[in-house]
C-alpha cells in the first residue's frame, strides 16, 4: 500500500502521514468496501497518520459513512481523452498543481446518464511507478447537506479497456475538510452531478 500513500501525497500535498487505501474492485464487494472503511477509521484514529485537528482527534470514535449500497457500484463506459492540454487545478490554498483531463466515465444511476472527467497529474505521472494512477473528484446533491460540501474524491487506476470501475462506496472526502492546514484540490464544475450518491464518507460536522 506505499504506493497510494506516497500517491496522497502528490494529490493533496499533505503535512501529515497520508492514509492506506484500496482501490475499487473488478466487481461490487461488500466485504471490500466494510474493509476500506475499518481500515480508513484506523487510520484517522491514528495520531501518526490521522488528518484530525488534536481536538477532534481527542474525541475521534469513527467516521459516518452512508449505508454501503450496490447502486453506487458502477461499471462506466471510459473514453480516452487524447491531445488534452495541462492545466492548474484550483485547490482550498493558492496552491496551483498541474493536472490533465485523462479521459471520461459515462455511466448512469437511477436512468439518469451520468459523466465524470478523470484527470492525472502531471508531476506524479513522471514516476514510471505511478504514471497508471487516476484523480476523480465530484460533487453532487448531497453535498452542502449529507455530504462534504466541497466533495470527495476516489482514487482509480488506469483502465486496459474501454470500461472502468468507479465504487462511490470508497469515495472521502479532502482532508481540508477535517483541517485547514492541508490543500486540496476543488472539485471542477464539470464534475458536478445532478443526483444524489449517498455513498462513502459523509460530513465530518454536523
Amino acid at each position: 500500500m506505499l504506493k497510494i500513500k506516497m500517491m496522497r501525497t502528490f494529490l493533496a500535498f499533505l503535512f501529515l502521514a497520508v492514509l492506506n487505501f484500496g482501490f475499487a474492485q473488478e466487481k461490487f464487494d461488500f466485504a471490500a468496501v466494510e474493509k476500506f472503511q475499518k481500515e480508513l477509521n484506523t487510520e484517522y484514529a491514528d495520531a501518526k497518520s490521522s488528518p484530525l485537528m488534536a481536538e477532534d482527534l481527542a474525541v475521534f470514535k469513527a467516521l459516518d459513512f452512508y449505508p454501503i449500497n450496490e447502486k453506487f457500484f458502477v461499471v462506466a463506459k471510459f473514453i480516452r481523452t487524447e491531445n488534452e492540454k495541462p492545466f492548474e487545478m484550483k485547490t482550498s490554498t493558492a496552491r496551483k498543481p498541474m493536472y490533465v483531463k485523462f479521459g471520461e466515465a459515462h455511466f448512469e444511476i437511477d436512468g439518469k446518464s451520468c459523466q465524470l472527467n478523470l484527470y492525472q497529474n502531471i508531476e506524479l505521472s513522471k514516476k514510471e511507478e505511478y504514471n497508471d494512477y487516476l484523480f476523480l473528484p465530484f460533487s453532487d446533491l448531497t453535498c452542502g447537506k449529507e455530504s462534504y460540501i466541497g466533495g470527495k474524491y476516489i482514487d482509480l487506476k488506469t483502465p486496459t479497456g474501454d470500461s472502468i470501475v468507479i465504487d462511490f462506496n470508497t469515495s472521502y472526502n479532502p482532508y481540508c475538510a477535517y483541517n485547514h492546514k492541508y490543500s486540496c484540490p476543488k472539485v471542477p464544475l464539470e464534475n458536478d452531478l445532478k443526483i444524489e450518491i449517498k455513498a462513502g464518507v459523509k460530513k465530518f460536522h454536523e
